[in-house]
């Protein structure tokens, strides 16, 4: 068995309801975040990759051009912005092409702050 992990850096800003610093959070305001997605599984055995890395960073890209330099209120089927719905929201858009994901890692390298989401099933 073999672990694939290739990350992406995206930009947002947001808005967020929380019981401390709630002056700031509730403003608008932005984050740098690294996302990890982990694919599992065996090579194939006539290319002798989990995935070509060139299908994947596609993929990838598609994810991250839709939060990348976005205001995380307005997009419809997120959520509040926090990093677990950003986990859960990044699995969404690849689990229907990549049919060995793994998980799914959300990173404030600001804050040192990590959110791993392993999918509803784990």
């Amino acid at each position: 068995m073999y672990e694939l992990t290739k990350q992406f850096r995206f930009d947002a800003a947001h808005t967020l309801e929380r019981e401390i610093e709630t002056e700031g959070s509730r403003r608008i305001h932005g984050h740098s975040y690294r996302a990890e997605v982990t694919l599992r599984g065996k090579p194939d055995p006539e290319t002798g990759m989990i995935i070509d890395t060139g299908l994947l960073a596609k993929k990838l890209a598609q994810a991250r051009d839709a939060l990348d330099h976005r205001f995380l209120d307005e997009i419809n089927d997120l959520g509040p912005g926090t990093m677990e719905n950003l986990c859960a929201y990044i699995w969404r858009k690849l689990e229907d092409e990549i049919s060995n994901l793994h998980s799914v890692a959300v990173l404030r390298d600001s804050t040192e702050d990590r959110v791993t989401y392993f999918g509803e099933g784990a």
